[in-house]
């Protein structure tokens, strides 16, 4: 789910970046009335992400172009499957073909890596979630690609939710102090998380009623311990030293989250094509 005037504004700036006065090889190699059909094509193993942002792309710059999404948002591609089908002036498809196809390529690599984790956390009750640590000016598109790949997000960003770190807690003087404070100040319906790398602070986190408690860098044997001390009062996020050789043991320990940077930003582009329909 991302908002649709804001992708509105973004497909401008990409367009804008790429095309700049005017594309000089479609301009000067092909008439204006030419007509052609292309078809988006997965040229690897895939989770979809993206494809309708694709199809904004070509709508945004031609509205009088012809766009039929033919696979959705989170379906497991194999190669040459079709994904799109678009027609109508030539220059134009041409123009916005690099576009349409990087944002496609990108979303779905993200896709793609979130599903290759979400595999291995079958079986467990952890629930996959992604950070902040997006690109900038992306961020509600890559997060609904990792909603895609079977993942679930975190906060949107900094106004979605109340997280206590380290510094916040230094500076308020306990975790106990910073979580009344936070509490006396926030809307009666967010959420505050507690950021604790001590099983101690889990401890005054509990006490001070926390919404939620992240286990920041624990040892494996420490999270177990964290999810026997709270016993399901509390969820319980792991964050730090997650990667996917890990994934699987940190689950195991019976945590209700584990979040990761790595699901977007380890991400490749995956192999995506616009090809002509002869």
């Amino acid at each position: 789910m991302y908002d649709h005037h804001m992708l509105g504004r973004l497909i401008d700036l990409w367009l804008a970046e790429d095309i700049g006065h005017g594309d000089l090889t479609a301009m000067s190699m092909i008439e204006a009335d030419a007509r052609a059909v292309f078809q988006m094509n997965a040229r690897e193993d895939l989770t979809l992400a993206g494809i309708d942002v694709a199809a904004a792309c070509f709508r945004r710059y031609d509205p009088g172009v012809t766009v039929e999404v033919v696979a959705s948002d989170g379906t497991s591609c194999r190669p040459k499957t079709i994904l799109l089908k678009v027609s109508g002036s030539a220059r134009s498809l041409l123009t916005v073909e690099r576009t349409a196809l990087n944002i496609t390529q990108h979303l779905s690599g993200i896709a793609t890596e979130t599903a290759r984790w979400m595999e291995l956390l079958k079986g467990t009750k952890a629930k996959l979630i992604d950070t902040r640590k997006t690109t900038p000016g992306l961020r509600m598109l890559e997060k609904h690609a990792v909603v895609c790949g079977g993942g679930a997000n975190h906060r949107l960003g900094l106004d979605g939710g109340v997280m206590i770190k380290d510094n916040h807690i230094a500076v308020a003087g306990s975790i106990t102090a910073a979580v009344a404070r936070a509490r006396s100040k926030v809307p009666e319906l967010i959420k505050i998380e507690v950021e604790c790398d001590r099983l101690e602070q889990v401890h005054e986190a509990v006490a001070a009623k926390a919404d939620m408690i992240m286990l920041d860098n624990m040892s494996l044997e420490n999270m177990r311990k964290a999810v026997a001390l709270v016993r399901g009062a509390i969820p319980l996020e792991a964050s730090g030293g997650v990667n996917f050789e890990r994934v699987r043991a940190i689950a195991e320990t019976g945590v209700d989250y584990i979040s990761t940077s790595k699901t977007i930003q380890a991400a490749r582009a995956v192999d995506i094509g616009l090809d002509d329909v002869a």
